[in-house]
């Protein structure tokens, strides 16, 4: 008796958090643009500069870019400089810039989630370039990283993610 009553109690209470969980994941931010690339050998080399093509439609929004890394409890620094360059529609050249993306606190503690060995963060990037997607069209921005070390080791996988940013914040 007392075992049945312990069972349908526990089923509720997974009900409810299920319930839950699914109504704070219907409220997160769907992105308007992802793509992660894998890093070949979980170590990037300077020759792999994954390029992104992100297509703007609403020249109104307001969009933010965020840069994901994955990458193992190994990864030997802080932080990571990349080159991000960005071209816009119909730009003859690209505008480039340095980019420091810090990924622990002071104390060594990764920021991202982590999973075992593996931390993946999702970091917004604070660009200078002030139009950065404002105009339509198919918008090009490429990261390469810019560490003194080549090849960059246990970095698993990186990547870009946009977001429009809600009514509210424009």
């Amino acid at each position: 008796m007392v075992t049945k009553r312990f069972s349908e109690l526990t089923r509720g209470t997974i009900f409810i958090a299920l319930l839950v969980f699914v109504m704070l994941a219907g409220c997160l931010p769907s992105p308007y643009y992802q793509r992660v690339d894998t890093v070949p050998g979980a170590a990037w080399d300077y020759s792999f500069k994954p390029v992104f093509h992100v297509e703007v439609t609403d020249t109104n929004a307001v969009y933010k870019p965020y840069f994901i890394i994955r990458h193992t409890q190994g990864y030997p620094f802080n932080n990571v400089w990349m080159l991000v360059s960005v071209k816009g529609p119909g730009d003859k050249a690209a505008h480039r810039e340095r980019v420091n993306i810090v990924l622990a606190e002071p104390s060594g503690k990764w920021m991202g989630r982590g999973m075992g060995e593996v931390y993946e963060q999702r970091l917004s990037m604070k660009l200078e370039d002030t139009a950065f997607l404002r105009r339509k069209g198919v918008w090009e921005i490429t990261l390469e990283q810019n560490m003194r070390v080549n090849p960059l080791p246990e970095v698993l996988s990186t990547g870009i993610r946009v977001e429009k940013a809600p009514p509210s914040a424009r």
